[in-house]
């Protein structure tokens, strides 16, 4: 089994590509495959960049040892997919150069605004990405335990940052039902776009 836990206590990628369920009109497994890693890739290079964009403007406040955890975690789950689409050949989103600007001015935005406004990114974006997360785990299946089980504990750090972000007042933001929505509908737009471009 290629995917355990290390002295460090961090995932390995997976070596062997699962077989997941498919579905008439579905694309086929290398092409599903190269989707939900190209799409991984890029969304845990965006969080890394949203919290390193808080970071930059909280990171000096008490908010900065919260931030810094989940950014650690966030670099943990990039590293493991970047390993994988290494190993299995799957090039990065096109789109990185954008997303790479648009995850730091999204940090940093949502920061200058409050911390609470932080907070609120936050769980608008760890809501999206549970939802994907668990999307993925179910295409996957139960054949394929290793990339699951590495989905799974990436899912359940995500959903640690959104309570996180509940537990400091991100529902009390400005304008939070506002906010929340608009984030939430980039998110899945950017989900969406970095599964094919």
């Amino acid at each position: 089994m290629s995917a355990v836990l290390s002295g460090d206590d961090r995932f390995k990628a997976p070596t062997d590509l699962p077989k997941p369920r498919r579905l008439p009109g579905d694309p086929d497994v290398k092409a599903f495959m190269d989707r939900l890693v190209r799409v991984d890739q890029a969304g845990e290079y965006g969080a890394k960049r949203i919290y390193g964009g808080q970071i930059a403007v909280l990171g000096d406040g008490p908010s900065g040892p919260m931030l810094r955890h989940m950014a650690e975690q966030e670099q943990e789950h990039l590293d493991a997919f970047n390993r994988l689409a290494a190993e299995q050949h799957v090039r990065p989103t096109a789109l990185q150069p954008f997303w790479h600007v648009a995850g730091w001015a999204l940090g940093a935005g949502t920061a200058l605004m409050s911390p609470r406004a932080a907070m609120a990114c936050t769980v608008a974006v760890e809501t999206v990405i549970d939802e994907h997360y668990e999307k993925q785990v179910q295409a996957l299946g139960d054949d394929h335990p290793e990339l699951s089980a590495m989905i799974r504990k990436f899912q359940a750090e995500e959903l640690e940052h959104r309570d996180i972000g509940l537990e400091n007042e991100a529902e009390l933001a400005a304008g939070y039902p506002v906010l929340s929505a608009a984030i939430k509908a980039g998110c899945r737009a950017a989900i969406w776009l970095s599964e094919r471009v």
